[in-house]
């Protein structure tokens, strides 16, 4: 029978451990036990590993706040720079904010009261158009700022103001936007009591959330004047709505375009000394040269009417060296692959926003029907994560709180139920729109999905809707007009219904 086979180390036992154990077989064992440390790490993960291609790798264990409280404000200030001045960086920001927020995300109240669905829709509708605290804009124009805000600049935030209105039957609350300057970020505090506050937000033993220490008035204004108010309030974080994405157990946020941020001025900056360089290139220079044994420079020399010297170069000039014998011009070089390069970049710089590239740039001489289709589904999912994930919960659905809690305390809502809403993000447009509607009408019949639920993807009431098309029809009916878009009465195929609509289906009808 054989025995077990034997194992050779890897670590092999060498002359110096050999020599060691006879002196002191302690220290040879320390000596062999750290070699075969070092070998398993060596067998590791490459990236963690210590050399000559990672010498100038640094890195640090710090958390997420801590990283954000050292590099916020400059973060934010560089990213709006960019987006003030770089239309590549400005129009990254526009497209995910087109995408994320579109014409609105609209809330319809989900309770099992249909009357008491209307009569909150009503109530909502006629309080959005009026809620900005500025009086801008509606609900939706303030939602498409504060998306702009967080992506521009990592976060903003939403209070909640109560403003006497003009009637009654007016509601109080008005929303105020907030950008990240306006949190006191040099404020940090630890109590006996267990609270504690970090970059201006006060939380409790638990953890949670329970204020916000923020400047009434932007640190930045320079406006003479404006009486400034620089200390920081303390606002109820019941009142406030905090809008950032978490990357990390996070606090606070970052801009979005972080990542691109090097590459997009390092692109800018190329830009300009390329641009410089054709320019230089582009001044067309003729240099006669002469045998003038006193001409002690090889610059070209001019002078004036005056007799002074002049040297320069511009655009069609003609310079004379004394006893001038010989004439030549200077031979602009060209440029090889300053295309390819630059849209290289531009790959870059649109991963480090997650945009599509053709998105970002208008560039679609790259891309056929199914790549096209195909990015902008992985784009849509993580359109889709922001809004279900992020913007509905940390902004539109406290603001529906406030809503709710602020009609019923007026008494224009009944008090004591929970009224929740469904929210209908914007519909995304569609490359075949004639495909994408017949296998919604599928999904339908099949059972996978329902009307209501289609219409509402498509950022639609289904209520209204369905009280739209119930008037149009009895307006149609009356004038005795049939149009080919009725299903009651003309078929799919475009033929006329012979059975009566309303009566009850049987057999083949």
């Amino acid at each position: 029978m054989a025995g077990p086979k034997e194992i050779t180390p890897d670590v092999r036992w060498g002359l110096m451990d050999a020599a060691l154990s006879v002196v002191s077989p302690r220290s040879a064992a320390r000596r062999y036990a750290a070699r075969v440390a070092i070998s398993n790490l060596r067998r590791g993960y490459e990236a963690a590993s210590r050399g000559r291609g990672t010498a100038g790798w640094k890195v640090g264990g710090t958390a997420a706040d801590a990283e954000i409280a050292a590099a916020g404000a400059t973060l934010r200030d560089r990213m709006r720079d960019l987006v003030r001045n770089n239309p590549i960086a400005a129009q990254a920001v526009q497209v995910l904010v087109n995408n994320i927020v579109g014409t609105g995300i609209r809330p319809r109240a989900a309770t099992a009261d249909p009357a008491l669905n209307r009569q909150v829709d009503d109530l909502w509708r006629r309080w959005a158009a009026r809620c900005d605290d500025h009086g801008h804009t509606d609900f939706h124009g303030v939602l498409c700022l504060a998306v702009r805000e967080m992506i521009e600049g990592g976060e903003v935030f939403a209070v909640a103001r109560y403003r006497r209105g003009a009637h009654a039957r007016d509601l109080r609350l008005r929303i105020e936007l907030r950008e990240a300057d306006h949190l006191d970020s040099a404020r940090f505090d630890n109590r006996a009591d267990g609270t504690r506050i970090s970059q201006g937000i006060e939380t409790d033993r638990d953890g949670r959330r329970v204020a916000y220490w923020m400047f009434p008035d932007h640190p930045g204004h320079n406006d003479p004047i404006v009486n400034h108010r620089l200390e920081s309030v303390r606002l109820r974080a019941q009142d406030v709505a905090h809008l950032f994405e978490r990357q990390r157990v996070q606090s606070r946020g970052v801009p979005w375009g972080t990542p691109a941020m090097r590459a997009i001025r390092d692109v800018d900056d190329w830009q300009t000394a390329e641009l410089v360089r054709k320019k230089t290139e582009a001044c067309l220079v003729g240099i006669v040269f002469g045998a003038d044994e006193d001409q002690q420079s090889i610059a070209p020399v001019i002078e004036d009417g005056m007799g002074n010297r002049v040297e320069q170069f511009e655009p069609g000039l003609i310079a004379y060296a004394r006893g001038g014998k010989d004439i030549k011009f200077n031979q602009p070089a060209s440029t090889a692959g300053v295309y390819e390069w630059h849209r290289t970049q531009l790959h870059i710089i649109a991963a480090g926003f997650r945009v599509p590239y053709a998105m970002m740039t208008g560039d679609l001489s790259q891309a056929n029907f199914s790549s096209t289709r195909a990015g902008l589904n992985e784009f849509r999912r993580m359109v889709e994560q922001i809004q279900w994930q992020t913007v509905i919960p940390m902004f539109c659905e406290p603001i529906w709180r406030w809503f709710i809690k602020e009609a019923q305390s007026q008494g224009l809502l009944p008090d004591g139920i929970e009224i929740l809403a469904e929210w209908g993000p914007p519909k995304f447009e569609s490359v075949n729109p004639l495909q994408d509607v017949q296998a919604d009408l599928l999904e339908v019949r099949a059972g996978f999905s329902t009307l209501p639920q289609q219409i509402a993807r498509r950022g639609y009431d289904p209520e209204e809707i369905l009280t739209e098309w119930a008037d149009f029809a009895r307006k149609a009916d009356a004038a005795g007009l049939v149009f080919d878009s009725d299903p009651r009465k003309v078929s799919k195929a475009g033929l006329v219904q012979t059975t009566d609509p309303t009566a009850p289906p049987s057999g083949d009808n």
